[in-house]
C-alpha cells in the first residue's frame, strides 16, 4: 500500500505531462493500473469476483 506522502505527491500537477502517476483509488497502487476502471489489477479482480463491477464476468472456456 502506498504511503500518504506518495499519494499526495502523485496528486500534484507534474512539471511535464509524461510524469503523471495514475493510482488505484482503493489502495493507491500505481503498477498494474487499469484506466477504464481506475483500479489496480488486484482490486479489480477482488471487486469483479464479488460482483461489484457491473458488466464484468469471470471468463471460462
Amino acid at each position: 500500500m502506498a504511503t500518504k506522502s506518495q499519494i499526495e505527491k502523485s496528486k500534484r500537477k507534474p512539471k511535464f505531462q509524461s510524469r503523471i502517476v495514475r493510482r488505484c483509488f482503493r489502495c493507491g497502487r500505481k503498477r498494474g493500473f487499469l484506466r477504464d476502471f481506475g483500479l489496480c489489477r488486484i482490486c479489480f479482480r477482488e471487486m469483479a469476483n464479488k460482483g461489484l463491477l457491473p458488466g464484468i464476468t469471470k471468463s471460462s472456456w
